[in-house]
């Protein structure tokens, strides 16, 4: 095995989670901004849309953020956040109005032992950087710590650790927030209620997040990490599924990899968290389980190490040019009960090429139960699993990427049908109506708090949710 391939399978699975990722919040700065800021916030990590904004703002408060929308609200402009600006399909993007660059926004204001308190635009690395030095984690990091706390707080924030958390947006105590009309307000679950399940996972809709105080647990010192093969998805899934029940491990993911000759190769990924010299038991966490013993791979590292464990991919994408190639990705959830029936049929329809040669898609189970957030959508299951077909086409070839977006959004048709709903951040296009129905029960009220909170409609226009 090469060398990249190793990277490559041991990277962890939440590559999806980097998409999880586009920051909206907003801001007011120097107007009109340099033409370089205006190139770079006229694309982002898709490489799929280009739209030009007309200015760029460097905001370094709220103040100055609400100012901005106040400003853009007179003039007619629609505002969009930008953190890290990982959004993949012009959610981030605002053509001819203004992009806001959270950037300098990105200040560790308070530290206590059960909670932090930063501004939005700072990066999930440089929180756990804060937190680890006194022993303590948010409870859901994404597997791609250089995303911004605001980007991943509008769209709900997954983790490995989900399933005993919830999203990021279950994580949060308290938010400060800049409303389409230019009011400043902090908002949590006993003071502005409305405004707070309006604007965590609310795609950037209904306000922008400047601050967030999140929770945060004593993180452990160690993880032992898993890596199991199978021969096949039905195998695969009930392993997943058998140690699921029996919260065997503290994280669990999985993928189906080009194997390299055409084929496709299936893993389990799970991990165990432990202190001090109570290592976990190897032979009771894989008991019964029937991945191929002989290509298993474990490693033991430090929790700071293993949550940075993404940064090593990122460094060989680069090195190969496949950080800045277009990433037409979908990304969704299936109802547990028929999910390997859909995933199967849908996998029946791809190939290796289709994903490219460090791509994947990755397929586990997690339970729902722990998933709070009112705007964040999944099927009405206990048990669901994330299926997210990450693409990394191996060249810029912009017809072969835009049938990728095609067949996404006939992929996305089929697992509707089912009864499945995405993770809003995908590489495809939607309506009004798709959204209203991807809203489902939770549309009427989710409408009526965005009018009274944005009633200009000039936030976050990327995703064309309120344009008829």
């Amino acid at each position: 095995m090469t060398s990249d391939r190793r990277t490559f399978l041991g990277t962890g699975l939440g590559i999806a989670a980097a998409v999880t990722s586009h920051t909206y919040g907003l801001t007011a700065g120097e107007m009109p901004s340099r033409d370089g800021l205006r190139t770079e916030a006229s694309e982002d990590f898709g490489r799929l849309i280009h739209r030009e904004p007309r200015a760029v703002a460097q905001p370094v408060s709220s103040a100055e953020v609400a100012g901005l929308l106040r400003l853009a609200r007179s003039e007619g402009l629609k505002v969009a956040a930008r953190g890290q600006g990982h959004s993949i399909y012009g959610r981030s993007l605002s053509e001819d109005g203004i992009v806001i660059d959270m950037g300098r926004l990105n200040s560790i204001r308070e530290l206590r032992p059960d909670r932090i308190v930063v501004e939005a635009g700072a990066t999930w690395k440089s929180v756990l950087d804060g937190t680890l030095s006194q022993g303590l984690t948010p409870p859901v990091l994404t597997n791609y710590l250089g995303l911004s706390v605001g980007g991943t707080l509008a769209v709900g924030g997954i983790g490995a650790a989900s399933s005993r958390y919830g999203m990021q947006t279950d994580n949060v105590l308290e938010l400060d927030v800049v409303t389409g009309d230019g009011q400043e307000l902090t908002c949590s679950a006993e003071s502005n209620p409305n405004a707070f399940d309006a604007v965590r996972a609310g795609l950037g809709q209904c306000g922008i997040i400047t601050r967030a105080t999140l929770r945060l647990v004593r993180a452990p010192e160690r993880v032992r990490r898993f890596q199991l093969f199978y021969p096949g998805l039905t195998e695969l899934m009930a392993d997943q599924q058998r140690v699921l029940a029996e919260e065997r491990f503290d994280q669990l993911q999985g993928a189906i990899l080009p194997d390299g000759a055409g084929g496709w190769r299936y893993q389990l990924d799970g991990a165990v968290y432990y202190t001090g010299d109570r290592s976990p038991d190897d032979t009771a966490l894989l008991k019964g389980l029937s991945g191929t013993r002989s290509a298993a791979v474990i490693t033991d590292l430090t929790y700071g190490e293993d949550a940075a464990a993404f940064a090593k991919f990122e460094a060989l994408l680069r090195s190969k040019g496949q950080w800045s190639t277009p990433k037409p990705w979908l990304l969704t959830f299936l109802p547990g009960s028929n999910a390997e029936q859909i995933a199967r049929e849908i996998l029946a329809g791809l190939t290796d090429a289709n994903v490219g040669p460090f791509g994947r898609i990755t397929i586990y189970p997690m339970l729902t139960r722990a998933c709070r957030t009112p705007p964040f959508r999944l099927p009405d299951e206990n048990v669901v699993f994330p299926f997210n077909i990450i693409r990394m086409p191996a060249s810029d070839d912009a017809a072969a990427a835009e049938r990728m977006v095609e067949q996404n959004r006939a992929l996305y048709d089929r697992i509707r049908s089912a009864g499945g709903v995405q993770y809003p951040v995908g590489a495809f296009p939607m309506s009004h109506g798709d959204w209203k129905n991807h809203f489902g029960s939770s549309w009427p009220r989710f409408s009526e708090i965005k009018q009274r909170l944005d009633p200009a409609n000039i936030l976050t226009p990327g995703y064309g949710i309120f344009q008829d």
